[in-house]
């Protein structure tokens, strides 16, 4: 019998740009369209975990510790920031959902105890979102 998944979601703002510095402004218009300049979501993001039930709780997880690690690594550090200017991982990266994804597993995965993450999922508009299953995993 497999485990049970368990989603927690938890939302932000955050304003980014798209482009490179050495790029002229007309290149980069016409690489990255008006996501060039200067803007913001209001982001969804989506932590799920596996792993045996506990047979004293019936939990998975701790969803309080789950919110604390989420909330210290992630929303308090991101929430209304412009996140690839504060934010050193961004530094030679563009701040797509994609990298932004990888960004956060990175930063919690190492908190999550007695329990396995599974998926990192962002939504940045109603139409888009990226899920993420960790280094070296694919399309679980």
């Amino acid at each position: 019998m497999s485990n049970p998944f368990v989603t927690k979601i938890f939302s932000f703002s955050a304003a980014h740009k798209y482009g490179h510095g050495d790029w002229s402004d007309e290149k980069n218009k016409e690489v990255f369209g008006p996501d060039s300049k200067l803007h913001g979501h209001n982001y969804t993001l989506e932590i799920t975990v596996t792993g045996e039930i506990n047979p004293d709780t019936g939990f998975i997880v701790d969803l309080g510790q789950l919110k604390e690690i989420v909330n210290e690594k992630i929303i308090n550090r991101i929430d209304h920031t412009h996140f690839e200017i504060i934010i050193d991982w961004f530094k030679d990266k563009q701040p797509s959902s994609e990298n932004l994804t990888q960004y956060i597993w990175q930063e919690i995965e190492p908190h999550i105890k007695d329990c396995t993450l599974h998926r990192i999922r962002i939504k940045e508009t109603n139409t888009i979102y990226t899920d993420y299953y960790g280094p070296g995993e694919c399309c679980k």
